[in-house]
């Protein structure tokens, strides 16, 4: 398969390394891979299947949009880290909701996962009827005691509190703030004129040594992971088709319906740690050091492994040693990454069509962050 794109001089090895993971991957129909250091683009690499301009499901890569969003507020003082959910959205108090913080719903903390009957097809693409069937909810665990992954309804929460803060949707902050400034192919609500860019996510092809992995290693729809996917629903759709849905990708869901390109996502990054086109950097240094910093760290109560978030943002230290402290970003469940290394001066950002195996961070990242830092160093 070839790889198309260009590197600057010293990045030759982050093209081998990619070329050499397509080299093995038969069925891999496109994957994209940026780099840039500090505002240079020095990797813009794409495989056949794509173009540099495919615009690709992103899934929980998403949410770096919405934390980048909510750390710009907070560092503008119009919201508060250590104020209650409750206090900018009084039905949040509900079921014992009241005290947690702000900070608490960012590390992932809030114990509200999912409704206790799932979400129908149409409210899971829409952050504001997630957010109304999650006012009330009870709780999985205590409020800020534990930690779970809110797969698909994170953006929807922070976004209320934003909404109630400001008057302002998190959608409509971000294209003011992030999108529109720097002309990022990453879209929180894809327009119609952008559709024919549109590449649908297609589903994993797993050997049958890893389907029967995955066969033994499934989990209750009913358990806190089915429920933080929406597995209980009676209609859920399979998550590798949830950005094929238009009204997914028109909506903008914030948790995981965002559409974009390796290009978006690196821009972005790059735009909050570095700046970009001659402008400052988004995030001063110390509001990127409290977001990057980990505030929720041990046993994920929804995935069952070890996990770390910082606010919002993942944080990579076990998953991916090269990468400096205070690193962030987030990956996605088809294998995308998303990343800034402040420390090292990077941003990285690697999207692929094919769902990967097992889901999340495809494995492929791993070399290719490898082959990164060795270029910079």
């Amino acid at each position: 398969m070839a790889v198309h794109g260009t590197v600057v001089s010293g990045f030759e090895g982050v093209r081998e390394e990619f070329a050499a993971f397509l080299a093995a991957e038969e069925h891999e129909p496109g994957a994209q891979l940026v780099v840039h250091r500090g505002a240079e683009r020095v990797v813009d690499l794409w495989s056949d299947g794509v173009e540099a301009d495919s615009l690709l499901g992103v899934f929980s890569s998403t949410k770096g949009a919405a934390y980048l969003v909510t750390a710009l507020l907070v560092q503008d003082g119009l919201l508060d880290l250590d104020r209650t959910v409750a206090s900018y959205w009084p039905d949040f108090a509900a079921e014992d909701k009241g005290d947690l913080t702000l900070r608490d719903l960012l590390a992932h903390r809030s114990g509200v996962i999912g409704p206790d009957t799932g979400f129908t097809r149409r409210e899971i693409a829409d952050d504001r009827a997630i957010a109304a069937r999650l006012a009330g909810q009870r709780p999985f665990w205590q409020p800020g005691r534990f930690f779970g992954y809110h797969a698909l309804v994170i953006g929807a929460l922070v976004g209320e509190v934003v909404f109630r803060a400001t008057g302002r949707t998190l959608h409509d902050w971000y294209e003011e703030r992030v999108r529109a400034p720097y002309g990022l192919d990453l879209w929180l609500g894809l327009p119609e004129s952008e559709e024919p860019r549109f590449l649908s996510t297609l589903p994993m092809l797993p050997t049958p040594e890893q389907a029967a992995e995955l066969a033994a290693g499934a989990a209750s729809p009913h358990g806190l992971g089915g429920i933080a996917f929406n597995e209980h629903a009676p209609d859920n759709v399979e998550l590798y088709d949830f950005p094929n849905a238009r009204a997914v990708r028109a909506g903008g869901q914030a948790s995981a319906g965002g559409i974009g390109s390796a290009r978006g996502l690196a821009g972005m990054y790059a735009a909050a740690a570095f700046g970009l086109d001659g402008r400052a950097p988004l995030l001063k240094p110390e509001t990127a050091a409290v977001f990057a910093r980990v505030h929720s760290e041990g046993k994920d109560l929804v995935g069952g492994s070890p996990k770390a978030f910082g606010l919002g943002f993942q944080s990579y230290g076990p998953a991916f040693p090269v990468l400096g402290a205070g690193a962030f970003g987030h990956s996605g469940a088809a294998g995308s990454l998303a990343l800034a290394d402040p420390r090292q001066g990077f941003a990285y950002a690697y999207s692929r069509r094919r769902f990967a195996y097992p889901g999340g961070a495809a494995p492929e990242n791993t070399g290719l962050l490898r082959s990164v830092v060795h270029a910079l160093a």
